[in-house]
């Protein structure tokens, strides 16, 4: 079972970011100010891909806590990791990021991390 909710952690949190992502670099840069909050929010609700990532975000969340639940702390948190992993190499292919090689490389170090803890 633990297994299972890592799993659907890690594709809802990475399906969430590049939705977002790709989402808020169409819109462009945002104001922070009350106005610029209610144009943000009006923009989440008018955009599909950014209201579906606001709800894969919501399913990792109550995946995370249902995976607390069942396993230490100290195993789902590095575990979930494995997003950084994925979002690196989705970012450069989809999102077509510029991904150079001490990011590459640190991903990787997250990946041997991730790896280490399965066993």
């Amino acid at each position: 079972m633990k297994w299972t909710l890592l799993s659907i952690i890690v594709v809802a949190t990475v399906l969430g970011d590049l939705l977002q992502s790709y989402e808020m670099k169409r819109s462009g840069e945002q104001a922070v100010d009350a106005r610029g909050l209610a144009k943000l929010l009006r923009m989440i609700v008018s955009r599909r891909y950014l209201l579906l990532s606001v709800v894969a975000m919501a399913v990792s969340f109550f995946a995370f806590m249902a995976l607390v639940q069942i396993a230490p702390l100290s195993f789902a948190v590095p575990a979930s990791a494995a997003t950084f992993v994925l979002e690196t190499a989705l970012a450069k292919l989809i999102l077509k990021e510029k991904v150079g090689p001490r990011r590459a490389a640190g991903a990787l170090l997250v990946l041997g991390g991730v790896i280490l803890l399965a066993r």
